[in-house]
C-alpha cells in the first residue's frame, strides 16, 4: 500500500484587536485650576496646557499628551512658588503698615538706626576681630585634634580617648555656657596665666574650644575620605606617618572640606554675639543699651543688617563651591 501524503493546511484566525488605549498621562488639570488662588497669571498657562494634554489623551496622541502634561506640571509648580512668594511679601508689607505703622516704628526707625550707627560700628568691629582671631586658632587647634584622634596603634589609645572625650564634651555644651564659665570662672581660680587675662582673649579661648570640637570632626571626615591606598603608597615609599599626613592626606582632605569649613565660619561669626552676655560691648550689647534707653529695637535691626551684609556673601561663596565640586564629581564620574 502506498500512503498518500496529506497536505496540512494551517488555519489562521483573523481576529480584530481593539485599538490600544494611550498610556495614562497626568494632565494636572485639577491642580492647575486650584493654583488660580495662588497666582493668577501663571495659572492660566497651566490650565491651557492641562486642557490640551487631556484632549490629546482622548485622541490617543501619547507624545503630545506627555509634552503638554509636563508643561502643565511645570507651570503648576511655578505658580505655587511665585504665589507663595507674592503672598508672603504682601503679608510682610501689610504687617509693617498695620496699626499705624507700629512695626516700622519699633523695628525700622531709620533715625534710631543712623543715630546708633557709630557705636554699633565700633562694637561690630570687635565682633569681627573676635571672629578672625578665633577662626585662625580654631583651624590650627581642630586640625591638631583631628590628627591626634587618628593616631594608629594601641600606644595612642589614651590620647584618642582624651580627644574623643574633649570633642563629645564641648559639642554637648551650649556655647553660651562655655563662654560664661570661662570668662567669669577662670579669673576666679587665681591661675597665673588667666587671672588677669583680658575678657577679649578669654572669649576667644571659649569660642576656640567650642568650635574646635566641631571643626575637628569636619577635618576627621575629610581625612577619612582620602582612600587608604594613598597612605599605603606613601608609607611604601618610605614616608613616616607624620610625613604622610602632612604631604599626602591632609592637603587632599582640606580641599574636600572647604564648604563645610565655611559653614562653620558662618556659625562662628554669628556666635560672637554671645560675648554680649558676659559684658563685652560688642554690637549686640550696644544695641541693647540703645533699645533700653529709647524703647525701640531699631538699633538691634541695624546689628542684624550688619551680620547679613557679612554673612550672605560668605554663604553665596559656600553654595558656589558646593556646585563646583558637584560638577567636578559628575565630570569625573
Amino acid at each position: 500500500m502506498t500512503s498518500v501524503p496529506t497536505t496540512g493546511i494551517t488555519e489562521t484566525s483573523t481576529t480584530t484587536t481593539p485599538p490600544r488605549a494611550a498610556p495614562h498621562v497626568r494632565t494636572y488639570l485639577a491642580p492647575s485650576i486650584v493654583s488660580l488662588i495662588f497666582f493668577f497669571p501663571t495659572a492660566i498657562p497651566a490650565i491651557v496646557s492641562a486642557v490640551k494634554a487631556r484632549r490629546y489623551v482622548r485622541e490617543e496622541n501619547t507624545r503630545q499628551a506627555r509634552i503638554h502634561g509636563d508643561a502643565a506640571r511645570q507651570w503648576f509648580w511655578m505658580t505655587i512658588g511665585i504665589g507663595l512668594t507674592v503672598w508672603f511679601c504682601l503679608f510682610a508689607v501689610m504687617t509693617i503698615f498695620l496699626n499705624d505703622k507700629a512695626v516700622q516704628r519699633v523695628f525700622l526707625n531709620w533715625g534710631v538706626i543712623s543715630d546708633s550707627f557709630p557705636g554699633i560700628r565700633k562694637g561690630f568691629w570687635l565682633n569681627v576681630k573676635l571672629f578672625m582671631v578665633a577662626e585662625v586658632l580654631v583651624l590650627i587647634w581642630s586640625l591638631f585634634v583631628a590628627i591626634m584622634r587618628g593616631l594608629p596603634g594601641k600606644a595612642a589609645a589614651p590620647i584618642r580617648f582624651l580627644v574623643i572625650a574633649y570633642i563629645d564634651l564641648f559639642r554637648a555644651l551650649p556655647a553660651v555656657i562655655v563662654i560664661y564659665m570661662i570668662v567669669f570662672g577662670l579669673p576666679l581660680t587665681g591661675l597665673p596665666i588667666v587671672e588677669n587675662a583680658p575678657v577679649f582673649w578669654l572669649a576667644v579661648l571659649a569660642l576656640t574650644l567650642v568650635y574646635g570640637a566641631y571643626v575637628a570632626e569636619v577635618y576627621r571626615s575629610g581625612i577619612e575620605s582620602v582612600h587608604w591606598s594613598q597612605s599605603a603608597s606613601s608609607r611604601s615609599l618610605g614616608l613616616s606617618y607624620s610625613e604622610t599626613m602632612r604631604f599626602v592626606v591632609v592637603p587632599q582632605a582640606v580641599r574636600r572640606i572647604i564648604p563645610p569649613l565655611l559653614n562653620d565660619f558662618i556659625s562662628l561669626q554669628k556666635d560672637t554675639a554671645l560675648v554680649g552676655f558676659v559684658g563685652v560691648l560688642d554690637a549686640f550689647n550696644r544695641a541693647r543699651i540703645v533699645a533700653a534707653n529709647r524703647f525701640n529695637l531699631s538699633a538691634v535691626t541695624g546689628v542684624a543688617i550688619a551680620y547679613i551684609v557679612i554673612t550672605v556673601p560668605l554663604a553665596i561663596v559656600v553654595d558656589h563651591l558646593v556646585k563646583r565640586d558637584q560638577k567636578k564629581m559628575r565630570a569625573n564620574g
